[in-house]
């Protein structure tokens, strides 16, 4: 019993392997190549190891090993904006302060409330501006796989081939 689930497994795993085989590099790309001069599956397989050396070489980006761009990181030290924050709450509170007859505790309570105002408004700054690194990081990454395929195109349709 051993022997057969031993030659199942085997029977699988080779299966399987022949399936990832089958699929040519235009199909791993997404794109559709028609043999437009009756070119046989043969003379298509090298065409296409050709024009993937070619494609990788003119644009720098390996489909097999991409490049993945990252987002610059944002600086999120303490820039003062706590303090400065602060400084016009405070400025605030103490003038509300007067009115009400004690400037100290509006001051204080002043510069609580704009110290805190301050650092959050940093904070969302720098979201935003890690958020805006990301997204140009993931087109760069697209752009570079967009131009990758467009090359690989061109020289297989210079070499006879329609591709979509």
């Amino acid at each position: 019993m051993k022997k057969y689930i031993i030659l199942f497994s085997i029977f699988v795993i080779s299966a399987s392997l022949n399936l990832v085989n089958a699929q040519s590099i235009s199909q791993s790309l997404g794109l559709y190549v028609f043999p437009a001069k009756d070119q046989n599956a043969a003379t298509q397989e090298a065409d296409e190891t050709a024009c993937f050396k070619w494609a990788k070489e003119q644009s720098g980006y390996d489909p097999m090993n991409p490049t993945v761009y990252k987002g610059a990181a944002v600086d999120t030290s303490p820039d003062g904006s706590m303090v400065r924050g602060g400084a016009r709450g405070a400025a605030g509170g103490a003038a509300i302060g007067a009115i009400a007859g004690d400037a100290g505790k509006g001051a204080a309570i002043g510069a609580v409330v704009g110290g805190v105002a301050g650092r959050r408004s940093k904070k969302v700054g720098d979201q935003m501006e890690q958020q805006a690194n990301n997204e140009a990081a993931s087109s760069a990454t697209q752009a570079a796989a967009k131009d990758y395929n467009k090359a690989f195109t061109v020289c297989m349709e210079g070499k006879g081939y329609t591709v979509k």
